[in-house]
């Protein structure tokens, strides 16, 4: 998870806390967050190269709609970097 940018880390986190979330539940959730809005141009890329690096694995639920699930790479990555932070800020 060392390669991944904030942004991305914090994709993965949102993914991890949702039962197969689309694309726009993933948006919606991050700009909640972000307090700003996210474009297609930012969310879909990051979200690419988290299914390149094999963190997210992407679904079809219809023609239109992609959902997103972490992937046991993902979970173990997302474990790994809370015990490297837990020994900085308990």
């Amino acid at each position: 998870m060392d390669d991944l940018t904030g942004f991305q880390r914090d994709l993965l986190y949102v993914i991890t806390g949702f039962d197969r979330p689309s694309g726009q539940d993933i948006k919606e959730e991050i700009e909640s967050y972000y307090s700003s809005e996210i474009n297609h141009g930012r969310l879909y890329p990051n979200l690419d190269t988290l299914v390149n690096k094999g963190l997210v694995e992407k679904g079809q639920l219809d023609r239109r709609t992609n959902y997103y699930t972490i992937t046991a790479d993902g979970e173990q990555a997302i474990v790994e970097r809370q015990a490297w932070k837990a020994q900085y800020i308990g």
